[in-house]
């Protein structure tokens, strides 16, 4: 079992329960060192004094905020820990609020909340009950680590999750931000909307988390693993190019048929807007999950029939089954042709810690 990274209390009025807080996800990112080209000799960065160029030790440096270019402000580290807030022993939430006045962008970090013993479980499944009945989430300020955050405490399952949180001074005004933004607000035609809405309920599908991998990351993988075997370093597909605007309507048309072709027919064009088309059934939502997410048994590849009526979720677990070299940046199509003939994969590179 983990060990909680920050240990406290957690409370609400007068009602405390202890609690740790685990961290809810993990960095699974390829990680590199830095060497000397042509040599196996580790690269380190260090602190130099950039007008001498001597190394500084740790216990010299102090931190120095500028007020003009040469001109700081100096401030040594124990000043800083004096005014620090120390490390907060309780999380105490000061207020209820409804989930979906959160907008989204305000949060940040996400960690697991357990209670400190089996004699704090009831209180524990007071607060989770007591959230969950409401669809509220507690408002909290914190201290971990010699930081304050602003903290959002709410149900996740059958566990209390806490999320840090971003101020609102920290969150950056879009329109300050964004050059292009138009001015006034553009209004599509009744036709580009309704075919618009068309493809996105063509495209709709249920959230399977296990469905979406990072990409990248496998590719990263990929390309260590060929070098390691000395084989074909494999190029990702190019980005798609954007859309001129004057072929809008088409690219669309074209866009709903090929959703169609993928996944049942594709819907008559019609001028309706989104309101009066009705949501797709469950039951083709259903269609266009993996076998194995509808609870069926999947037969072994060579007993599977036709490759082309699989899915591209499908086709890219198969793929990974059978070790399909760069198959995580393959187009359906590609990773179809891929399948008719890839060998198996001798040989695995080790998950990263």
């Amino acid at each position: 079992m983990a060990r909680p990274i920050w240990t406290g209390t957690l409370s609400f009025g007068l009602v405390a329960v202890p609690v740790g807080l685990y961290s809810a996800t993990e960095d699974h990112a390829v990680h590199f060192r830095q060497l000397q080209r042509g040599t196996s000799d580790r690269v380190r960065n260090q602190r130099v004094n950039e007008r001498t160029g001597e190394e500084v030790e740790f216990r010299d440096i102090v931190k120095g905020y500028e007020l003009a270019e040469g001109e700081y402000v100096v401030v040594e580290p124990d000043e800083l820990e004096q005014i620090s807030p120390g490390r907060s022993k309780s999380i105490d939430i000061s207020g209820f609020v409804d989930l979906g006045q959160i907008d989204p962008i305000y949060f940040d970090k996400t960690y697991y909340l357990g209670p400190r013993g089996a004699e704090y479980a009831k209180v524990y499944a007071l607060l989770h009950r007591a959230l969950a009945e409401t669809n509220r989430a507690g408002l909290a300020d914190f201290v971990m680590r010699g930081k304050q955050y602003l903290a959002a405490v709410r149900v996740e399952g059958d566990v209390l999750v806490l999320q840090t949180m971003h101020y609102a001074d920290e969150v950056r005004d879009p329109h300050r931000e964004i050059d292009n933004l138009p001015d006034q607000p553009v209004k599509p035609s009744q036709k580009e909307l309704a075919v618009a809405c068309q493809l996105i309920e063509a495209l709709s599908t249920d959230w399977e988390p296990a469905a979406y991998h990072d990409n990248y990351t496998a590719q990263v993988r990929e390309l260590v693993e060929a070098k390691l075997e000395g084989k074909e370093v494999v190029v990702a597909e190019p980005a798609p190019e954007s859309t001129n605007v004057v072929d809008l309507m088409a690219v669309l048309e074209r866009s709903l048929k090929q959703a169609g072709q993928g996944g049942g027919k594709a819907e008559e064009l019609t001028e309706e807007p989104k309101g009066a088309k009705k949501k797709a059934s469950g039951r083709k939502a259903a269609e266009r999950k993996p076998a194995e997410q509808r609870g069926e048994e999947q037969p072994p590849a060579e007993a599977q029939g036709d490759l082309a009526q699989l899915s591209k979720t499908e086709l890219y677990q198969l793929a990974t089954e059978r070790g399909v070299q760069g198959r995580s940046g393959m187009t359906r199509d590609q990773l179809l042709a891929a399948l008719q003939g890839a060998p198996p994969k001798k040989r695995r590179l080790r998950a990263a810690s």
